[in-house]
């Protein structure tokens, strides 16, 4: 019901605003209005664009919460949009949702709002998760090949013995044994 009255409303909204501006300033001025906020909000949005995709980068990297900057760019996006439709209403709530502080606003407002049932992230806490061996069929079939490998260690070559023997020149990684 919500996005019915929105799409009703903002047009008449626009068309109000239109023929005041228009009424005030004349027809040019208000056609140039429109177009400048079209070029200012590509700008704006490359530039608040692009800081936030480096904060959702620096966020995975340092496997940090991804919440804030994801909901940040979906409001820039958002905004982006606002500013290239055509009015002066739109313009406005676009020019509004390209302020950080505004957008912090929106977001806390939204959470309020807003219940998550689930998140997670990164390894489980207990440790990574393990299937349910209950639930495995028995015709479930894991193929690989193998060798057996000898607890003493390989049996030197004849040219081996004139090599010095070999280290390891990093730290192990834990998947096998040094």
């Amino acid at each position: 019901m919500w996005i019915l009255a929105a799409f009703v409303a903002v047009p008449l909204i626009e068309i109000a605003l239109f023929i005041q501006v228009g009424g005030l300033i004349g027809l040019w001025p208000t056609l140039a209005i429109v177009i400048a906020t079209a070029v200012a909000g590509t700008w704006a949005l490359r530039s608040q664009g692009r800081a936030t995709v480096e904060d959702l980068r620096r966020r995975f990297d340092t496997l940090a919460d991804p919440t804030e900057p994801l909901a940040h760019g979906a409001m820039i996006l958002f905004a982006g949009a606002l500013l290239l439709t055509p009015g002066f209403f739109t313009d406005t709530v676009g020019l509004l949702l390209m302020v950080p502080a505004v957008r912090t606003a929106v977001m806390r407002w939204l959470g309020k709002r807003v219940e998550v049932r689930r998140f997670e992230m990164g390894q489980h806490p207990g440790g990574p998760r393990r299937p349910d061996p209950s639930r495995r069929r028995p015709d479930d079939v894991i193929e690989g090949d193998w060798q057996q490998v000898d607890p003493a260690g390989p049996k030197p070559r004849p040219d081996d013995e004139t090599r010095p023997p070999k280290r390891p020149t990093h730290h192990a990684s834990g998947w096998t044994r040094h």
